[in-house]
């Protein structure tokens, strides 16, 4: 029955998965969806995207990590009991943005499906791309404009040169801005050559054209508001310090959970290796000395979600969301990040019960 309603709801949307497509050719070209930049530009209000916080109270970001929505559970238990277990994520938390932390779904019919379902609920919402998220797909460009054409999605392409949606949302209060959210792509798999001249594979990560829009950005904003405005970072693979930050804490290598005593600057668990890019981009130490971001908010690995202060920024793993995929029982859920109208942001894992245990393979 699932295969034959995915064959049915393929023909359905046939249109809208063409649509893109007519849109590229349109277009001539995926170049006249990016913006140009350069790092002499003037920052100005046309470089962001405003949402107005609501000064009686707080602002609520609801963030979804690799839900993974794929076409072979999209008719299947796992996949109305993922979109369940989101329904009920935005019911309790009320959010004014949702946020995705990449890897959202593979397949042509799991991303139009997601993406119905996530604008369905009337509320803001902006994604980053993962590492997954161009994968048994038309194309990452075709998945990124139906993101950009979606009613309530936020996202931008972004300056050209740079991978797919690296945008920059400013919540305000009183026309003022307080806090700012970088929505980064980390992009997939890289290649990297190393001082003895070899080169070894892995995970890629932030470019250094977007570092220096990065540093850019904060310093247009620093210009504008008359200060530094606290900021968050939303990206799927985690900076190298996330290694750093759990030996710092744990005192090795080995997963496991953070003892207690080190609460609230470090706790959370880390059932899998941390996979990050294998050298360090220095993004982290840009950010550190800006003084701008006091959060980074990432994907990618399922069961880790610990979160460590470390060097003033804090390092957190967002909780898995759904039943695409790999998962651990008791590690799903969502993250939240809380704002108030003095800009600072407060991050809290919430978990919810898991209605299909995982088995081994």
């Amino acid at each position: 029955m699932a295969t034959v309603k995915l064959v049915i709801s393929f023909f359905l949307a046939f249109f809208q998965v063409l649509s893109p497509v007519a849109s590229y050719v349109t277009h001539f070209g995926e170049a006249s969806f990016f913006d140009e930049w350069s790092a002499t530009d003037t920052f100005t209000e046309d470089n962001y995207i405003e949402i107005k916080k609501d000064p009686d109270k707080d602002f609520v970001i609801l963030n979804l990590a690799d839900v993974q929505f794929k076409d072979d559970i999209l008719y299947t238990e796992k996949g109305y009991e993922t979109q369940k277990m989101i329904d009920a994520l935005v019911k309790e938390h009320q959010p004014d943005l949702i946020t995705l932390t990449g890897d959202n779904a593979w397949g042509t019919m799991a991303y139009i499906e997601l993406i119905k379902w996530v604008d369905s609920y009337g509320i803001p919402w902006a994604p980053v791309m993962g590492n997954h998220d161009g994968q048994c797909l038309i194309s990452e460009f075709w998945a990124a404009n139906l993101l950009y054409e979606a009613e309530n999605c936020l996202f931008e392409f972004g300056p050209e040169d740079m991978g797919y949606g690296n945008y920059i949302i400013n919540i305000t209060e009183n026309g003022k801005i307080i806090h700012t959210l970088f929505m980064m792509d980390t992009h997939n798999n890289a290649e990297y050559t190393l001082e003895d001249g070899s080169v070894i594979g892995g995970y890629d990560h932030l470019w250094e054209n977007q570092i220096e829009w990065y540093k850019w950005a904060v310093n247009g904003i620093t210009s504008i508001a008359g200060k530094t405005v606290e900021s968050t970072v939303f990206m799927h693979i985690p900076v190298y310090e996330y290694k750093y930050a759990w030996e710092k804490y744990y005192g090795s290598d080995a997963d496991g959970e953070i003892a207690p005593e080190f609460a609230p600057d470090a706790q959370g668990t880390r059932g899998e290796g941390i996979c990050s890019a294998p050298v360090n981009n220095g993004f982290f130490g840009v950010c550190k000395d800006l003084g701008s971001t006091k959060n980074m908010i990432v994907g990618h690995d399922h069961v880790n979600d610990f979160r460590i202060v470390y060097e003033g920024i804090g390092l957190n793993y967002a909780v898995k969301t759904g039943y695409g995929s790999y998962y651990t029982d008791d590690l799903l859920g969502a993250t939240t990040v809380t704002i108030g109208s003095d800009g600072s942001a407060f991050v809290e894992q919430n978990y919810v019960e898991c209605l299909i245990p995982s088995t081994e393979d």
